[in-house]
């Protein structure tokens, strides 16, 4: 029999297996093809402004789609990433303007403030056994209502609070490298997926976390409290999300409660397209990051083609469809 100590030791090697390997250098072929394809389509694209910002939308998508891994590894799926997003930023808005709170209090406010609404998903899925689909769901409508309620269904925008603008459009490499002008918002994204990527691959929540995606129940039969472990790693995720509203709300400087629905879905592709299965048990944050450069090339190269808004969503949706069937395909292979 499998015991804890056993679990603690052992590496989340279905993570990093060689179809996964395979899955990360299609997907980042398929991101090579997509920027010569746009480049030869438009010589507007490879504009060092058009550059940035398509980090600056990965750098919002990208944290999101950080979280999304975490929760699908286990074998589980968050709809409330996106309105969760706009909840925190909410949070961050009430903090600072209309409280009147330093600038660290109201990011440290916004990202408490998604780690408990993630512990609260983690208890409905963990605790009371409902469906991560079902649970997400009515989380994200209840925080899609808060959102309206608490901002009075307005914008709350952040003009007297010094400082916060710069938190995702900044530059400090800018400051330093002039040549290299890229938005604070992209370098705290990578911070959040070198910690993830740390979290998942060195320390005991990560190792649960593959291991609840892999055979919940044999962890379980081990003397593992895998409800407690479920619970910290949606916890983590919706702190992630908090990190999330920050980014949008600075990128903005407005919190529009209004704003996120949707977000999930662009995460979730991201997540899938980067190589972690939908099963649970295998994915990594590279993977993730690789999925979510390719959703933002793939939007901002039809935007600067012109193509319609409404069939970028159906691009969206397809490739959706498409991410889905390859992570079916990918399981039946390896049987």
């Amino acid at each position: 029999m499998t015991t804890a100590t056993d679990i603690d030791k052992k590496k989340p090697l279905a993570g990093l297996s060689e179809s996964g390997a395979y899955q990360k250098l299609l997907a980042f072929a398929s991101l090579i093809a997509l920027l010569i394809g746009f480049s030869i389509a438009s010589p507007n694209f490879m504009q060092t402004s058009n550059m940035i910002a398509i980090l600056q939308a990965t750098s919002v998508n990208g944290v999101l789609a950080v979280a999304a891994t975490l929760i699908i590894i286990t074998g589980g799926i968050d709809l409330s990433l996106g309105t969760l997003m706009t909840f925190c930023a909410v949070i961050a808005g009430v903090a600072l303007t209309y409280l009147g709170l330093p600038l660290l209090l109201g990011v440290a406010a916004a990202i408490a403030a998604g780690a408990f609404c993630g512990l609260c998903s983690g208890t409905f899925v963990a605790k009371m056994k409902i469906p991560p689909f079902i649970a997400t769901l009515g989380m994200m409508l209840i925080l899609k209502g808060l959102s309206l309620v608490i901002s009075g269904t307005r914008p709350i925008y952040f003009n007297d609070t010094p400082g916060f603008d710069q938190i995702s459009r900044g530059s400090l490499i800018g400051e330093v490298f002039p040549a290299l002008p890229i938005p604070n918002g992209v370098l705290i994204l990578f911070l959040v997926a070198i910690a993830a990527s740390y979290i998942l691959g060195r320390t005991v929540l990560g190792r649960y976390t593959f291991a609840l995606g892999s055979n919940e129940e044999a962890v379980r039969l081990s003397g593992v409290n895998t409800d407690m472990w479920k619970m910290r790693i949606y916890a983590l995720a919706g702190a992630i999300c908090g990190i999330a509203g920050i980014l949008i709300a600075s990128r903005l400087n407005s919190a529009q409660p209004a704003l996120g629905l949707g977000y999930e879905l662009e995460a979730i592709a991201a997540v899938v397209i980067g190589g972690t299965s939908l099963s649970g048990g295998r994915g990594t944050i590279l993977g993730t990051l690789i999925g979510a450069l390719i959703m933002a090339v793939l939007t901002n190269g039809l935007r600067v083609l012109s193509v319609a808004q409404e069939w970028q969503t159906v691009v969206t949706g397809a490739i959706i469809i498409l991410a889905v069937y390859a992570d079916m395909a990918r399981r039946k292979k390896t049987g």
